[in-house]
């Protein structure tokens, strides 16, 4: 019994890093391809990893890739399913957080603030709260609700670090708003 188990264990142990072996190869492919700027082969690409190794660190990465080349080729709507992948099967919570994030980015672009609005009402870690902040003030410009607007921007520079460039970028849209209703 002692030697079946760590013959088992062995195996497992080779299994595993196989499939990791094969999962980071399906991921430098992946790098490969994204140079070509093709959306489709870079879905393709990307679901080659999302479908043979869901539980991988590679697979959220993968999808994130494959929105933005969606999101640059113009293809909102699957964008946002990959996205949605990312935030329904990646394990780690930051990867979850950068997806809401860009999904409230292509909300806002396709003007449905309200969606925008609750996509970023979702939990995330802390050291969001000054990107989420900011980007729901972008929303609630864009809706015309300025005053929420400013309370949102005035939050998201008490979370963002003064040494971080992008404080300073938010403060210029805090300062843009000034006191117009």
């Amino acid at each position: 019994a002692f030697l079946v188990t760590i013959a088992g264990m062995q195996a497992w142990n080779y299994y595993q890093q196989k499939q990791a072996q094969q999962a980071a190869d399906l991921y430098a492919l992946l790098q490969q391809v994204k140079m070509s700027g093709d959306a489709s082969r870079i879905n393709d690409a990307a679901q080659l990893l999302t479908e043979g190794f869901p539980s991988s660190g590679y697979a959220p990465r993968a999808s994130l890739i494959a929105a933005q080349a969606d999101v640059d080729a113009g293809n909102s709507k699957r964008a946002l399913q990959n996205l949605q992948w990312v935030i329904d099967h990646a394990k780690e919570p930051t990867m979850h957080d950068v997806a809401r994030l860009r999904m409230a980015g292509i909300l806002l672009d396709e003007e449905k603030y309200d969606d925008a609005l609750k996509t970023l009402n979702a939990q995330h870690g802390e050291t969001f709260s000054g990107l989420y902040l900011d980007r729901k003030g972008d929303i609630l410009v864009a809706a015309k609700k300025f005053s929420e607007a400013r309370l949102s921007y005035q939050a998201a520079i008490e979370k963002l670090s003064k040494t971080n460039n992008y404080h300073n970028i938010v403060q210029m849209k805090l300062d843009a708003l000034g006191d117009s209703e």
